[in-house]
This record gives C-alpha cells, structure tokens and sequence, in this order.
C-alpha cells in the first residue's frame, strides 16, 4: 500500500496539471507562451532552411554555371549556323531571281543567240572599268560581242582567252556608244568617264532634251545592235556659244553589283573605221 500510494498521488497530480493545462489553454491564458514557443520554433527552422539552402547553393552552383555555360556555347554555334544558313538561301534566292531574269529577257528578244556568263573578276585600277567573265573562246565567246543584261547594256568584250573574257563597261573611259534620245528621235555619242558616270555628246543645239528622257543604242557605228536599253537624261547642259549641248545620264545598270550577264553571240561588229575620212596631214 506505501507503494501504490504514491504512485496514485503522482498519477492525480499529473491528471490534475493536465486538467489545469486545457482550462488555462481553453481561458486563452497560455497564447502569449504557445506565440512565444511557436516563434522560437519557426526562426529556428526559418534559420536552419536558409543554412541548409546556402550549403546547397555552396554546392551546386559552380555545376550549374559550368552547365549554364556549355549550353550558351551550343546555343551561340547554332545560331552562327542558322545565321549561315539563312544567309546562304537569300544569296541562292538572289541568284535564282537574277538568272530567271535573265531568261525572260533572252525570251523577249528571240532575234538574238546569248549566252550566260557569270562575273568572276573586276580591274582593280579605279580610273578603268572592266570585268572578268568565266567564259572564253572555247565557248565561241569573239571580241566585239555586246554584253547585257535583263536591265540594259552592259558593254561589250573587249579581249578573250580559251576560258575568260573581259568586258569594257560602257562607263570606262574610252568607251563611246552611239546612241538615240528616244523622245527626242536624234542621235548622239555616249562617253564614260574616269569617275564612272556617263554624259551624252554631240547633241545639236536645236535638239530638246529634257530630263528622263529614254536612251537607246542606235546601232549606228556598227559597234552594238539598235534599242538596247542604256539609261535615262538626268540633266542637261546648253550654253548658246557651244556647237553641241550635253547631259548627264544615269544608267539603268548597277555596274557596281553585276553578277551574271548574257553575251549576244550572234552579233557581228562591223568596223567601219577604215571608210572613215580623216584629215590629210
């Protein structure tokens, strides 16, 4: 019984601390300790979260910004690569659109045998005006055969080899292309010049010219075949002392930027310089 009894005592006093514990809880009289016991517990979990993602952080991060790293570089070489892609498709749209061009051109104007050429070169003096072409002799390529394009003249083979031509441009400076005003129905002599730019000579003074008037081959001189288009009058130039007015012509060609042309291989120049008069000595 001196055994038991204590153990009893100690089981009421415990019921009864219990039983204290819930009325004061219930009475709202332990909020101020369970606030103050559940904040300890939180900044204690709160502190040992951020410790334990800063170790990871720690951990990892040299991982993922080496992986970060690789895949910039992937991500770089296959955008260089699609960049040279896309470049490389533009350049076959261009050409394909230039050489279809060109075949409608040659469609149109079926009196006359061409043959396409692709530029491969240009005189690397800046007071001449030149091109290489990747066709020659053993292609019946001959000097003199005029040289165009979809938009107009180009010039005309000025030397050949079995496997090349080189072709003056109408803009060098010793090249003169008998021409026509179309709107005005007159003749004159187109010259290029040194810096590039083409002017027309020998216009008689009671000729109106007017700018965007058209400019057409003549065929006379024998040198090119009537009507290829050259360009257009942008200005004009008459002083009443002069025996002949000129103008300044801006060419339908960009000479700058040809890449194929076609050759008229049909045309035969006539040199008629031998029937020209000249004055005795």
């Amino acid at each position: 019984m001196k055994k038991n009894f204590p153990r009893s005592l100690q089981t009421i006093v415990i019921a009864l601390l219990a039983i204290g514990v819930v009325a004061l809880a219930l009475g709202g009289y332990l909020t101020s300790l369970s606030n103050l016991v559940n904040q300890t517990i939180v900044g204690a979990q709160t502190w040992v979260s951020t410790r334990y993602l800063a170790v990871i952080d720690f951990l990892t991060v040299p991982r993922d910004v080496a992986s970060l790293r690789q895949r910039n570089a992937e991500l770089e070489a296959e955008v260089a690569r699609l960049q040279t892609q896309v470049i490389g498709l533009q350049q076959q749209v261009t050409e394909t659109q230039i050489l279809s061009a060109l075949v409608d051109f040659a469609r149109a104007s079926p009196e006359n045998t061409y043959k396409a050429a692709t530029v491969i070169g240009r005189d690397p003096s800046p007071f001449l005006r030149y091109v290489i072409l990747n066709i020659g002799s053993n292609d019946g390529i001959r000097r003199g055969m005029p040289v165009v394009t979809d938009q107009g003249l180009v010039g005309r083979v000025d030397a050949v080899t079995a496997d090349a031509a080189r072709v003056q441009l109408i803009t060098d400076p010793a090249s003169a292309v008998n021409v026509s005003l179309q709107n005005s129905k007159t003749e004159a002599m187109l010259v290029g010049s040194i810096t590039g730019n083409l002017s027309l000579d020998m216009i008689s003074q009671d000729v109106t010219v007017q700018p965007g008037d058209v400019v057409l081959t003549s065929g006379l001189g024998g040198g090119y075949p009537p009507n290829l288009l050259v360009g257009q009058v942008v200005s004009v130039r008459k002083l009443d002392y002069e025996l002949f007015q000129q103008a300044a012509v801006q060419p339908i060609v960009n000479y700058d930027q040809i890449q194929f042309v076609l050759i008229i291989t049909n045309f035969k120049p006539v040199d008629i310089a031998p029937l020209i008069p000249t004055a005795a000595p």
